[in-house]
Order: C-alpha cells, then structure tokens, then sequence
C-alpha cells in the first residue's frame, strides 16, 4: 500500500470513529433534557381557572424535572392565539401549553380558520385539572335557586332576556348556557368577556344577571357570599366545598353536566424520549399531595389521563360539542 493510499484510508477512519463519536453522544445529550428554563403558554388571561391550572402544574414539574417552568400568558380569541403559538413552537419540549375544552373540544367548529389542528399538531402530555362549572347571581338577588331563575327567564321576552356573562364564545361556560337554554326552555343572553375579572364586576354591577364560571375561580366569592350567590354547580355530583349548592341535575335538569377541562401539550414532532421525560414527569407531579391539596380546595379534581388516553378524551369531546354546536347553529358572531 503506498504512503498516499494510507493516509487517505487513515483519515477515513478517523472520520468514521469521530462521527459514531458524535452519534453515541446523542443518547447522553436527550437525556440531559431539560437543561434549562421550559415555557408554559397559558391561552387565557391571568387570574383565571387556567391560569390557576398552569401555575399551579408549572410548580409541580419543576419539582419533578430540576428546572423552572415559567408561566406565559398569551390570551385572546378563545385561546386560539396562545395555542397557534404552542403549534409553531419549536418542538424541542422547551415550550409545552396548557389547552382547555375551548382550543381543543370547541373552537374546531366555531371558527372557520384555526392557525393549528387539535388532531395534528399537538402531542398530548396529560390532564392537570378537571372542575365543574358553577351559575351564580348577585348576593342581592331575587333568584334564590336554579328554579327561580328559570321561572323567570321563561317569563321573560326576546327583548328583554336575562343575561349571562362567560370567559368568551365557544368557552364551557358559554356552552353551559346554552344546555341551560336547551333543558329549560328559557332564551338567555350571552355576554362575552375576557376572563373573569371582567365578567365577575359586571354581575356585581348589575350590568349582567348571571355569571357562569369555572369554579376555582369564584369559589372564594362563592364562598363568603357576601357578593354573589352561587345557584348550582355543573357536576354529577355536589362538591364538597360548597356541600349546600345544589347540582344543576337536583334542580331538575340531568342533561346539563359540564366539565371544564386542563391538560397540557407540546407541539408535534418533539422528540420520543423527550415526550416519555414530560409525560413521566407529569404523572408524579400530578400525585403531588400540595397540587393535590391546591385543586381539590379549589373544587377540582386532578387529572389522571396521559398521553395517547388523553388524544382519545380529546376526540371524544370534539364529537360531543361538535354535535351541540351544529345542532344549534351557534357561531362566534352570536
């Protein structure tokens, strides 16, 4: 063999040796996720139930996965903007959202143009928080229960209905009303707001009559009762911080349960084992006994659906409102 001939063959296999070098170091680099800061997108204003959610689930993983996870609030559009910015996220598992029934169970069919795809762009990590909603009126209140309420919201014209104020068209609360509307008869008018601290003065104004939230939320204003009244809650069953409200079926109406819910999401194509590190983390955070005690004195119940169990939750409910949607023609201009 001549000098040239090996030392063209030596380089070659130095190439080859540096290259499986680098190669083999690609286990240890996924492994060392996360190395730094991870971005929570909370579609929703602060001070809300998913704010809530997020902040509350952000502190648990850090405790799980050695790293800060900051909370980023990106509202508007029913959550649509905050999680068409998780869809064109880099998918490194850096930047994770926390979506509710709106983005992924509603907006689909509401809006004819979504900057994402609930089905395609997202992979599910897990449920954090599920919680009834709850339909509340001013302290001072003539309505004293559900009953009267309804009474009188069928007594009432089509100029003149009672009005009920959400987090925004296509939201849970707003389809709260509508099933309310469904069961009962009654017309209602829907009064959109962004988030609960605009929507809570208003009914303490007067400038609305109803106020349907999700309950973590309100509890607290629920609670003391010293401003608003809470007449029933959207659950199966009563919940026990609030043993005294009765639930929207007791009042007569079994067809209305609603369950508002939180779980969180990455963008699609971020890589296998770094999906595994964010669902694994996720399940022990989510036996934290502190998030624990923070949900569930809150009204809530921690979520215990991960990864491919969560897609087909999503599914399901993309049928379910789906169907109530177009049944009742109900579009973002109403």
């Amino acid at each position: 063999m001549t000098t040239y001939k090996r030392r063209t063959l030596l380089q070659a296999l130095g190439a080859l040796a540096a290259c499986g070098g680098l190669l083999g170091l690609q286990p240890a680099m996924a492994a060392s996720f996360p190395d730094h800061p991870i971005t929570l997108i909370v579609p929703y204003p602060a001070g809300g139930s998913a704010d809530l959610a997020g902040r509350t689930a952000a502190k648990a993983l850090e405790g799980v996965l050695g790293q800060t996870v900051v909370v980023e609030n990106r509202a508007g559009a029913g959550g649509n903007i905050g999680i068409g910015a998780l869809a064109r996220s880099k998918a490194d598992g850096y930047t994770i959202g926390l979506s509710t029934i709106g983005p992924f169970g509603i907006n689909p069919f509401l809006y004819k143009e979504l900057p994402f795809d609930p089905d395609k762009d997202f992979e599910p990590i897990a449920m954090v928080l599920t919680t009834p909603n709850v339909i509340a009126v001013r302290a001072d209140s003539p309505y004293k229960t559900l009953a009267d309420l309804v009474k009188e919201g069928k007594s009432r014209d089509k100029d003149h209905l009672l009005s009920y104020g959400t987090p925004g068209v296509g939201s849970s609360l707003h389809l709260t009303g509508v099933q309310l509307e469904q069961a009962t008869g009654m017309g209602l008018l829907h009064v959109p707001f962004k988030g609960v601290s605009a929507s809570m003065p208003a009914l303490i104004g007067g400038q609305i009559d109803i106020l349907m939230d999700n309950l973590p939320s309100t509890l607290s204003h629920v609670q003391s009762a010293d401003r608003i009244r809470a007449l029933a809650v959207t659950s199966a069953d009563r919940v026990p911080v609030l043993p005294d409200v009765p639930t929207v079926a007791e009042s007569g109406y079994p067809d209305v349960k609603v369950t508002s819910w939180f779980a969180l999401y990455a963008p699609a194509g971020t890589p296998a084992d770094v999906m595994k590190t964010l669902v694994d983390a996720s399940r022990k955070a989510m036996v934290s006994p502190e998030l624990e005690k923070t949900f569930t004195s809150q009204g809530g119940s921690v979520g215990n659906l991960f990864g491919q169990d969560l897609a087909d939750f999503g599914k399901q409910e993309r049928q379910r409102w789906g169907a109530l949607i177009k049944e009742r023609h109900i579009s973002v201009n109403k």
